[in-house]
């Protein structure tokens, strides 16, 4: 092993052991000393890579998403002949699939989202960037999965509809928690079914 296989494995150690604290205790339950002792390395390896525990949190969050986002279907143009129902309907059906796993930027960054502190954490303002790019993303596919006429009757339609879907999987993943036997496909018809009614009534 190399002197940086060395150090990127220590670093994503340190990583992987935030993770699994933060998924058990939450932000305020995860120490540093926590980490330390989970990923068996030493406080002056943790200190080397992050500068305190709000870095370390907020990388998880990074980590987490990128290693989930590179995984999802991606938001191509509809094929001609293809509904906006039909085309959500395949993206949904790959992607919620993931969420019964967990991941850890979801897990943290909805954790965080509902708590408030007096200074914000670094990884609350990472999930919330990320949740702006993801509703950009889903924005600029629902304005042209539906047409220029229906944007121009209803502008605010395509940021709506984005809302929406982030809405609905992020009930999925909290009913998930609760009940293991949730039916992602049904939640998944369920949910085209909202956007579809929405398109319509627009």
């Amino acid at each position: 092993m190399t002197a940086a296989e060395s150090h990127d494995g220590s670093r994503q150690r340190i990583v992987a052991a935030a993770a699994e604290i933060a998924a058990e205790a939450g932000y305020e339950g995860t120490t540093i000393s926590k980490v330390v002792k989970r990923s068996g390395l030493p406080v002056s390896s943790v200190y080397w890579f992050f500068k305190d525990k709000d870095d370390l949190i907020a990388e998880v969050v990074r980590s987490s998403f990128e290693a989930w986002i590179a995984e999802q279907p991606t938001w191509d143009p509809l094929p001609k002949g293809v509904s906006v129902g039909e085309g959500l309907r395949a993206v949904l059906n790959r992607s919620v699939l993931s969420l019964a796993t967990a991941p850890d930027f979801l897990r943290i960054g909805l954790m965080l989202t509902l708590e408030r502190r007096e200074t914000e954490p670094a990884a609350r303002t990472l999930f919330l960037d990320t949740r702006i790019a993801v509703e950009d993303d889903l924005t600029r596919w629902f304005t042209a999965a539906i047409g220029p006429r229906k944007v121009k009757r209803a502008p605010d339609l395509p940021r709506r509809l984005a809302r929406i879907v982030i809405a609905g999987t992020d009930g999925l993943f909290l009913a998930h928690q609760i009940h293991d036997d949730e039916d992602a496909g049904e939640y998944v018809d369920i949910l085209v079914a909202i956007v579809e009614s929405a398109i319509a009534a627009a």
